[in-house]
């Protein structure tokens, strides 16, 4: 693959002149032009690969970059299958499924939205149909992940694909 180097010079209000050189193409084996990586994308990925859990928050890579360059990068980054975005600023990894070749969520629904909460500092608990099947009182298992979130309010939507969280909160009527 060559590298298209670009180049223009410039003059500043002194007299100086400045010669800038970029490489922002390439050309692939097949002669197609492709934007290459950024080193921002390069250090997000290397970023994001060192970390253990799966969730990863904005926050979290915020001292690596700019707010828009780190947006765009993240945006390419879900365009390209190697996060699924999971809510306003919170992003998951993913992993090539073995049976569709696709990618999909490094874990299941249900450990994304709890490392999510975590990293977040929610404290959550299970919801009144999965307590009630745990203690064995009900043989129905919940269709939606619900928790519950003791008296605190909270609009985030954690989503990933179709499955998203449902939030029940305390009050006195309820356990």
């Amino acid at each position: 693959m060559d590298d298209m180097v670009m180049s223009t010079t410039c003059q500043s209000d002194d007299g100086v002149e400045t010669k800038l050189r970029w490489s922002s193409l390439r050309t692939g084996e097949d002669g197609v032009l492709a934007a290459r990586k950024s080193r921002l994308e390069d250090r997000v990925m290397r970023s994001i690969r060192a970390r253990v859990g799966v969730v990863i928050l904005r926050s979290e890579l915020s001292h690596l970059g700019a707010p828009s360059q780190l947006t765009r990068v993240l945006a390419r980054l879900v365009a390209t299958g190697q996060l699924i975005r999971v809510g306003h600023g919170i992003y998951a990894k993913t992993r090539i499924n073995r049976f569709t070749g696709r990618h999909a969520p490094a874990a299941p629904f249900e450990a994304i939205a709890a490392e999510a909460f975590r990293k977040l500092g929610i404290d959550i608990g299970p919801g009144v149909l999965t307590r009630d099947y745990n203690a064995g009182r009900s043989t129905q298992l919940p269709m939606v992940a619900v928790v519950t979130t003791g008296r605190r309010r909270i609009t985030r939507r954690i989503q990933v694909g179709t499955k998203s969280v449902a939030y029940e909160r305390v009050g006195k009527d309820t356990p």
